[in-house]
């Protein structure tokens, strides 16, 4: 049977590592997102085209079904995809089963090296064409704390918890009257979260002080009605994760002479970060050689 389904991307604004400890974060999907789509050849072969945001095909493979062994361009890539389906099939035994084979295209609309959820909306892809639980999936395969299925999932903001290792997701309306004063700038290097996670959690940093702490930081942000509070939000935030993390803010590290505040989001040190200033603000990060720099309203949905 054919199939198609599309997820949206995603921006982890707080709580960034402590959300794998129980902190309340806050997220929203992006416009970007990605596309998967089956069309059934009752085949034993299962062909996998990945094609990226210049519609140029980044990545193929071709699977033998149902045991998935690859038959064609084994490599890194598409190991992580075998695993994926074959957990998949573990959480449904019906899946590419004999003669379930066919095609499949997957198509993204932003470039794989921005860390905006070309995994996440894949597994949530997956787990809607599989008709499984998408957070299974996820923690069969990666170390995140599953803000990027949820975000996957719904074209709305979000305040997200970990409660008792399940998944607690709140839908909210977050669109600050200052949101002209709010730029997402590309650092021009991706970060790889399982390593960053497991960074993270070698500190042993299960202080419920600071959980809470971002908890009740996550809800100031989401409350902010004005731009310096916002600001201040940030500063607070990136005090705390700075001292705890040992690694210097970004402001303080790249962009000391910025005219405003800028929060690192995700995993640090790479990927997006959130500058909140002035409206000239892309100038300033064009002038530094940061030429990827995203509206609020350009970003989100």
């Amino acid at each position: 049977m054919d199939y198609s389904s599309t997820s949206y991307g995603k921006v982890l604004l707080t709580s960034e590592y402590f959300v794998l400890k129980g902190s309340l974060a806050l997220a929203i999907p992006t416009k970007y997102s990605q596309s998967l789509k089956f069309k059934s050849m009752h085949s034993n072969n299962l062909i996998w085209d990945a094609y990226d945001e210049k519609k140029e095909i980044w990545f193929n493979t071709e699977f033998e079904l149902p045991s998935l062994n690859i038959v064609k361009n084994e490599n890194e890539k598409s190991r992580v995809l075998q695993s994926i389906l074959l957990s998949a099939q573990k959480l449904n035994s019906e899946f590419l089963n004999h003669s379930q084979g066919g095609k499949v295209e997957t198509k993204l609309d932003f470039p794989t090296n921005w860390g905006l959820g070309s995994s996440s909306t894949l597994i949530n892809n997956i787990s809607n064409w599989a008709n499984i639980n998408p957070y299974e999936l996820l923690w069969l395969n990666f170390k995140g704390s599953g803000y990027d299925i949820a975000c996957a999932k719904t074209k709305s903001s979000i305040l997200y918890q970990l409660k008792n290792n399940k998944p607690v997701v709140k839908e909210v309306d977050f669109k600050p009257v200052f949101f002209e004063n709010l730029f997402f700038i590309y650092l021009n290097k991706k970060q790889n979260s399982n390593k960053q996670i497991e960074f993270f959690n070698k500190k042993k940093s299960e202080n419920l002080k600071l959980v809470d702490r971002f908890s009740d930081l996550t809800i100031e942000f989401f409350e902010c009605k004005k731009l310096i509070d916002f600001q201040n939000c940030i500063k607070k935030h990136e005090s705390l994760l700075s001292k705890h993390l040992n690694i210097k803010p970004i402001k303080e590290n790249l962009f000391k002479d910025y005219n405003g505040e800028i929060k690192s989001l995700g995993a640090w040190g790479g990927d997006f970060v959130l500058a909140a200033g002035p409206p000239n603000t892309p100038d300033y990060f064009n002038k530094k050689g940061f030429n990827t720099v995203i509206s609020y309203n350009k970003m989100f949905i």
